[in-house]
């Protein structure tokens, strides 16, 4: 029995370091389509000879030590929030390393969610340049057909976004073999390109990337705005951590996806050195002429799963963010009955499809979307860096004569990645930092508006022992059964139980008060789901704690209370819910007009709480009021 478990639990782990590989590495995996080409592009000013293609490569091999074995493997993916990553858990774990720094604290959460912000342009430009970028090789293959990729790229883009309702495990267990095919391709064409000019392995001597840099100091500095795209994925591979675990990512690494890249990258940079006018497309002009279709349709997949890791990512950090408070709530449909993080958002799908096509739109080929490219995903490295430096520090309590210095170099590099890419900004590169500010300003106009809401209705509530003295002198008539109010403050009275009072004027025997929290850890085990504090006159406080990957499942949880004196039979509970209509007015002091304005739209287009907390239909009622704000 236990030989059988044993080959189970292996077969269950190689399934799912394939799934993963099909999910996780199709972004970074996919880099080699377009790098160098950028790179050696006219306005990098890089010269295309034996000193500059040592440079380059040296460059990008020892960039994707530093930042993805090192940074990413040792240290960022170690940053789990039990077993979850991306940039929201890691936001949660540096609020709690910065407990005793409240100011320091309110930064690294603001912090945090722009680097969610950006990585959500970086989520809309993957699409769109990796899937382009495969599909100009039919440009190579057949003269003139260059007004048909745009047309079959946005074929491509939307039936990948019509599938994504099926769910990430089903989609990396169909791609995981094709990516595995893709890397070896890589490798082997890489193979091919370094026999032939054996001399490109002396790049792997970091004094190339050295001495590159001080004979062309301001050249340098330029191309490591291309050499970046070499690292576009590192931070979706975190973000999808909680899908797969940090165990399978590393090892697909280090085994496939390092080995696959690097060869690839040499091979065309011998190509180069053989033949300097391949550089119009080194990728595609790097393989035999009669492999050249089949490489165009296996690439074609590959950035179909390129696509597949951000937008798996977007759907793992929008959830976080829900359950944070810094987005509305959203329907999230969970896409596997085993891995709890495999989820789909709806709204989050359509929203990034609709950007992605209008991105090909605009920019119509990928060497224009690399413009574009790189601020988004330097941006949400540097924040990373921030953010694990806080948790190096203050929660690991690493000694700082180790911390310090590694820490530095994460921020030199990613430092440098990032100034190079800022002229970006003015040729393109404007869009991902636009989409970032718009959706920044969403989440903290949202969160800031969902403070100024409970202020105002704090302004007309009533303290808990105020209510039962009342209802002890005054008792309303009583009716059989249990009444759940929710509400958003552990300290104050529902409004529905007010409004209930005062039109019903009548209350069920046992009145419940039921306050959610969402915790900074993933997920919360049963035995902490509840806390239950007991009052007169039939009223109790109860208290639900959920992960922040979690579902609230509201009657599930009510399930566990193991209270003699309280039954929440379904046919005999009653939930009531407050539904607040938000009015801006000038004269109040909370936010700007507009913010306002805006938080009252969103707050209207929310999902309901009664879906939210999966409360049964037909023992809902819900009570309305208006809230100036």
């Amino acid at each position: 029995m236990s030989n059988m478990a044993a080959q189970s639990t292996q077969r269950l782990g190689w399934a799912t370091l394939v799934a993963a590989i099909g999910v996780v590495y199709g972004d970074i995996g996919t880099s080699p389509l377009y790098t160098l080409k950028e790179v050696f592009a006219p306005h990098y000013g890089v010269q295309l000879n034996h000193d500059g293609v040592l440079g380059i490569l040296s460059l990008i091999f020892w960039s994707l030590i530093w930042v993805v074995s090192v940074k990413y493997m040792l240290f960022v993916l170690h940053a789990d929030n039990e077993g979850e990553g991306g940039t929201m858990a890691l936001t949660a774990l540096a609020r709690r390393a910065m407990a005793n720094y409240p100011k320091l604290r309110s930064a690294m959460v603001l912090l945090g969610l722009f680097g969610v912000a950006l990585f959500y342009g970086d989520s809309m430009i993957t699409p769109a340049i990796s899937v382009l970028s495969a599909v100009e090789g039919l440009e190579i293959a057949f003269a003139g057909i260059g007004h048909q990729v745009i047309p079959l790229a946005l074929i491509v883009l939307v039936a990948l976004f019509i599938i994504q309702k099926h769910g990430a495990a089903r989609i990396g267990t169909l791609f995981g073999p094709v990516m595995i095919l893709w890397f070896l391709v890589l490798g082997l064409l890489g193979v091919y390109g370094i026999v032939l000019q054996p001399e490109v392995l002396r790049a792997l001597n970091p004094w190339w990337a050295f001495n590159f840099f001080v004979t062309h100091p301001h050249t340098g500095f330029m191309a490591l705005g291309a050499v970046v795209l070499a690292l576009t994925g590192a931070e979706a591979l975190y973000a999808d951590m909680g899908h797969f675990g940090r165990q399978p990512i590393a090892r697909a690494w280090f085994i496939l996806v390092l080995p696959g890249l690097v060869l690839n990258y040499f091979g065309q940079g011998a190509l180069l050195l053989q033949n300097p006018e391949a550089v119009r497309n080194p990728f595609y002009l790097l393989a035999p002429s009669w492999a050249l279709l089949p490489l165009i349709l296996l690439a074609t997949l590959a950035t179909i799963i390129a696509s597949q890791a951000v937008i798996s990512g977007a759907f793992s950090l929008t959830h976080q963010a829900i359950q944070f408070g810094y987005i509305p709530r959203m329907l999230v449909r969970h896409t596997s009955s085993r891995e709890q993080g495999q989820i789909y958002i709806g709204v989050v799908n359509w929203a990034l499809m609709i950007g992605v096509v209008l991105l090909v739109l605009a920019f119509k080929n990928s060497g224009a979307l690399a413009m574009a490219y790189g601020v988004a995903v330097t941006g949400t490295m540097l924040i990373t860096t921030l953010l694990v430096t806080a948790v190096m520090l203050l929660l690991w309590k690493i000694s700082r004569w180790v911390a310090i210095p590694v820490l530095l170099g994460f921020f030199l590099v990613d430092g440098l990645f990032f100034a190079s890419n800022v002229p970006k900004i003015f040729q393109g590169g404007a869009f991902p930092m636009l989409a970032g500010i718009v959706l920044f300003t969403l989440m903290t106009t949202w969160k800031r508006g969902k403070q100024i809401l409970l202020e105002r209705l704090d302004e007309t509530s009533l303290p808990l022992p105020v209510l039962i003295e009342n209802l002890h002198q005054q008792p309303p008539h009583r009716v059989i059964g249990t009444s759940v109010f929710m509400g958003a403050r552990s300290d104050a009275i529902p409004h529905a139980l007010l409004h209930n009072l005062l039109h019903n004027q009548v209350l069920h025997e046992k009145v419940v008060l039921v306050t959610v929290f969402t915790e900074d850890t993933p997920r919360v085990p049963d035995r902490r789901r509840l806390h239950l504090i007991p009052y007169s006159e039939g009223i109790y406080r109860l208290h639900l704690h959920f992960g922040f990957m979690e579902e609230p499942n509201v009657p599930k949880a009510l399930g566990l209370c193991a209270h003699d004196e309280l039954n929440f039979d379904p046919m005999r509970t009653t939930y009531f819910l407050s539904r607040e209509t938000v009015i801006p007015h000038k004269q109040k002091k909370g936010m700007a007009h507009w913010r306002e304005s805006l938080f009252a739209f969103m707050q209207r287009n929310a999902n309901s709480s009664m879906r939210y907390f999966r409360l049964p239909a037909n023992r809902v009622i819900e009570l309305g009021a208006q809230v100036e704000i």
